[in-house]
């Protein structure tokens, strides 16, 4: 059955009409139902960590909007976290954790991923219990370069220049630390997969912001190790990255890195976009504003993502991760006109 959900005959290059949908952040501060679990939960980790709440909070938006994928509610720094790294989250801004040194790195333990994060695996065996039998499981992780990012900053940075400058001075550690986070999120990934995620993606929300050998040596190569990982202890998983901001530099991302998917955010010219869908499917690539701003320029902004990349394989979602500001009755209004839409 999995083979024959819409988001994974996408997946394997079909073109599919409409096409499957689903939000990155669809579970989140947007929606009252969320808000109200959260609420209950001693901590966003902990909402994270606590099969039952986890598994309500990533169907809410499977229940209210009847998307083709479900994604894992958690996080991308649960492997900072399982490095004993201190996360934690402060209310208003975000992610917080102890900084990294130079000296830090030889010296961080190697975790039973297994073990350690045993709660989101029970997450995902009863997903997929619950879902409806049409809907992909999708699990995640963090790329190596956005996690290392947080551990060397100990927070989320407009520009990332502390990690940026860590590796131009320590260039050796960091290589390390870039391959101990992508082995630990191979076996995370493999693990999602025995538990139940029909896919995965792997979000590198920080890729914008570096130069094109950086962009080869932080985000390529890393990403190429976890795919080689994952396919070669579980062949035939079908995996989606994402590479935020990294424009012309996604024209050759796929073959690069191994994944059969490349998402788009908002800013990648249409005959790019295009040209990447060429060679398989793509993701994306809906402006996350127009959720927020609604009525005629959120139904202008659909029907040009549909008619630049409908007509091939494709999986229609916002640019970025929903913000908490958007309007669940404009994310009901994409929903029904990309699933009105019948092609050219």
């Amino acid at each position: 059955m999995a083979a024959q959900r819409k988001l994974m005959r996408v997946l394997a290059g079909e073109a599919v009409a409409p096409p499957p949908i689903w939000l990155m952040r669809q579970a989140g501060r947007y929606l009252p139902e969320y808000r109200a679990t959260r609420a209950t939960a001693n901590g966003f980790l902990d909402l994270c960590y606590t099969p039952e709440l986890a598994v309500e909070v990533t169907m809410q938006p499977i229940r209210r909007f009847g998307f083709d994928a479900a994604i894992l509610f958690s996080d991308i720094l649960v492997i900072p976290d399982i490095l004993d790294r201190g996360v934690h989250f402060v209310e208003g801004e975000g992610p917080r954790m102890t900084p990294l040194a130079v000296e830090d790195i030889g010296t961080l333990p190697r975790p039973s991923v297994d073990e350690i994060l045993a709660p989101v695996f029970e997450t995902l065996r009863r997903l997929r219990r619950e879902l409806p039998e049409e809907t992909t499981l999708l699990g995640f992780c963090g790329a190596p370069w956005t996690v290392a990012t947080y551990m060397l900053a100990g927070r989320g940075t407009s520009d990332q220049a502390p990690a940026r400058l860590f590796a131009m001075r320590h260039a050796a550690e960091f290589d390390q630390l870039l391959a101990l986070i992508a082995d630990l999120s191979a076996d995370y990934l493999i693990s999602q997969i025995d538990a139940g995620a029909d896919a995965v993606q792997i979000f590198d929300s920080w890729a914008g912001v570096l130069d094109e050998t950086s962009f080869d040596r932080f985000c390529v190569r890393p990403m190429a190790r976890i795919v080689e990982k994952v396919r070669r202890a579980r062949p035939g998983t079908r995996i989606i990255g994402f590479a935020k901001g990294a424009g012309a530099l996604l024209e050759d991302y796929r073959q690069r890195t191994g994944v059969d998917c490349v998402g788009l955010d908002w800013t990648v010219p249409r005959k790019l976009a295009r040209a990447i869908q060429a060679d398989g499917a793509v993701q994306g690539n809906l402006d996350p504003l127009l959720m927020v701003a609604g009525g005629a320029a959120l139904d202008a902004g659909i029907d040009r993502v549909l008619a630049d990349l409908g007509e091939g394989p494709f999986i229609f979602n916002l640019g970025h991760g929903i913000t908490p500001q958007a309007d669940p009755d404009n994310v009901a209004r994409l929903v029904q006109r990309v699933r009105a839409w019948g092609g050219a």
